[in-house]
């Protein structure tokens, strides 16, 4: 194996990893019952705090997988053409 493949599959394994994390730490937007029965603590500072982080959370997990697709396509001219 060549350094370029083990840096490769290292950035792949540190990405994949972020990636997953982003996307596990974003709130689901199904409503639960429990939060109809309970009638949920909806304040309008609330909501804007709780869409701030998820805004933020869904841009940065955009971001991330843009990075993967255009880091498998480089991987795949990289290892391809050059080595």
């Amino acid at each position: 194996m060549s350094a370029l493949q083990i840096v490769l599959g290292i950035l792949f394994i540190i990405l994949s990893i972020l990636l997953i994390v982003i996307v596990l730490m974003q709130q689901s937007r199904q409503a639960n019952l429990s939060g109809a029965i309970q009638g949920g603590a909806d304040s309008f500072l609330g909501k804007n705090k709780a869409r701030g982080i998820d805004a933020r959370l869904a841009r940065i997990t955009k971001y991330f997988g843009i990075a993967f697709f255009v880091l498998s396509l480089a991987a795949m001219y990289l290892l391809a053409y050059v080595v």
